[in-house]
């Protein structure tokens, strides 16, 4: 099996996070999981590898040549893929893994962890696609996606098919035992101005 893991370029201010990054990648390792990355030595991501790598597992990294000419690729894997660019690097890590990881990290972690769930929701791939939440890291986060679920923006089928967990074991489990949904409709139907949908739990407005 093999898990792409996104994760920040930066270390974050607290070393819980770095710890959590290191967990995950001695638990890939272990598991005989085939480390799937953005390439690069520096930030939480340089931690997922060199733990994965210092446990015996495999690493593929995949990074653009501009931040090769910018001496941040990882110096030591055996399998490090160059790409043009950002777009070709997402897409060969998605074509490459079988599952996806999201730890800590900013705009581009979270803009890859969406896009990749949004694939799956869209049928593109039924690779499942987790949050390793760190010490709550992206509970604020999830909290908005029950609302953009409770306001019909999501159907409650595709935001269950994030897996979340604050621990390196249950993720690594429901990712073995994922099943992506049935396929169905993916747009609802639009509703008539006035018009209540049976989901619509705000009370009625009152005429003055």
């Amino acid at each position: 099996m093999r898990v792409c893991v996104y994760s920040g370029s930066n270390l974050g201010f607290h070393p819980r996070y770095l710890a959590a990054a290191r967990r995950l990648g001695r638990g890939l390792a272990k598991g005989g999981i085939h480390l799937v990355y953005g390439g690069a030595c520096v930030g939480l991501m340089g931690a997922v590898a060199d733990a994965a790598l210092e446990a015996g597992g495999q690493v593929t990294g995949v990074i653009p040549e501009t931040l090769v000419r910018e001496e941040i690729a990882h110096p030591h894997l055996d399998d490090l893929r160059v790409v043009a660019s950002m777009h070709e690097r997402k897409a060969l890590m998605a074509e490459l893994a079988d599952a996806f990881i999201a730890l800590p990290g900013g705009l581009g972690t979270l803009e890859e962890v969406f896009e990749a769930w949004t694939w799956a929701q869209l049928g593109h791939h039924a690779k499942p696609c987790a949050l390793y939440n760190v010490d709550g890291y992206f509970d604020r986060l999830l909290g908005f996606l029950d609302t953009v679920a409770m306001e019909g923006f999501l159907k409650l089928a595709h935001r269950e098919m994030l897996i979340v967990a604050d621990a390196i074991e249950p993720i690594l489990d429901a990712l073995a035992a994922y099943t992506p949904p049935l396929p169905g409709k993916l747009f609802a139907r639009p509703v008539s101005p006035g018009r209540r949908t049976p989901h619509d739990h705000r009370p009625e407005e009152r005429s003055s």
